[in-house]
């Protein structure tokens, strides 16, 4: 049987096409804003508790990472770029 899209719980599914969610973090002491879309939030919180760490430290080590590169991008994209290459 196949439920009705109105039959959807929006509380525990997700929607792959959502607007980014803007959300605070604090790297080293300091607080920034960073756009997500749900499912990045969803993949690095999963990320972070497959590592026993806080979602705020592996955004500071994905940061680190960031800076260190020739061309670094912009936080978001750096996040959803280290998302998508560990899979």
């Amino acid at each position: 049987m196949r439920q009705s899209s109105s039959a959807r719980d929006p509380v525990t599914e997700t929607p792959h096409y959502h607007p980014p969610v803007k959300r605070s973090i604090q790297i080293e002491g300091h607080k920034t804003s960073i756009s997500l879309e749900p499912i990045f939030w969803e993949m690095l919180r999963d990320a972070a508790a497959s590592r026993g760490i806080a979602i705020n430290a592996l955004v500071a080590k994905i940061d680190e990472e960031r800076i260190r590169s020739e061309t670094p991008p912009g936080l978001a994209s750096a996040i959803r770029v280290w998302l998508v290459s560990r899979s």
